[in-house]
């Protein structure tokens, strides 16, 4: 399957899109780090693969993500670690994706992780699964028709900081650095649908307490 226009297109906007300032890296420090946004034809349309981690991690515990990690010397750079990593988190066939692009590299302060993410088609897809149990707890293909709807959208509010955008969708809440990138590629796709941003909840005692780790 070729990559579908919509796709290109996202590719070409992302790279050009502007980083906010709470995710800018700082001029020295962190550690280059690297996720796969990969996006498929599943049976209810495009669809993005999300992990979501193991909770017994120490970092991020329980936290739906898009595979991804460090990036080790020998990767010789984002894109091929994004793809390993993806591999051994899920058990994907990189053979089976073809890399689009790349977006800005993005910081995580939590882990000092510049993060890289690296868009991907999935032209060939493979089974995939929790591949890693100790990092790896579940694996889904989650529809874009899901993401935008908007009885699944809502924003979530950390104690010790602002509300962000977050999902409910597949039995998995995203919330997090996850859902933020998720949010601006979805605007940037043009499959986002109206929704109440109004809609602000706490972050549930059970994701603080993973979280907090």
């Amino acid at each position: 399957m070729e990559v579908p226009g919509w796709l290109e297109t996202l590719a070409e906007r992302v790279a050009r899109t502007p980083v906010p300032p709470p995710l800018r890296p700082p001029g020295s420090g962190g550690r280059p780090a690297a996720v796969l946004m990969l996006f498929g034809e599943g049976p209810l349309g495009p669809d993005v693969l999300l992990i979501q981690r193991s909770s017994r991690g120490r970092r991020h515990a329980g936290q739906p993500a898009f595979p991804g990690g460090g990036v080790d010397p020998e990767d010789g750079g984002p894109i091929p670690a994004a793809l390993r990593e993806a591999r051994e988190e899920t058990g994907l066939d990189p053979a089976g994706v073809q890399v689009v692009g790349t977006m800005p590299e993005l910081y995580v302060w939590r882990s000092d992780n510049r993060v890289t993410p690296v868009l991907g088609w999935w032209h060939t897809p493979s089974v995939v699964h929790a591949a890693s149990p100790d990092e790896v707890e579940a694996v889904e293909r989650v529809p874009i028709s899901e993401l935008v709807d908007p009885a699944n959208r809502l924003r979530l509010r950390h104690p010790k900081g602002p509300s962000g955008p977050a999902f409910r969708v597949r039995g998995l809440l995203v919330w997090g650095f996850t859902a933020g990138v998720l949010d601006g590629v979805l605007t940037a796709s043009g499959f986002e649908l109206p929704w109440d941003r109004s809609r602000i909840e706490d972050l549930p005692p059970d994701v603080l307490n993973l979280a907090s780790r």
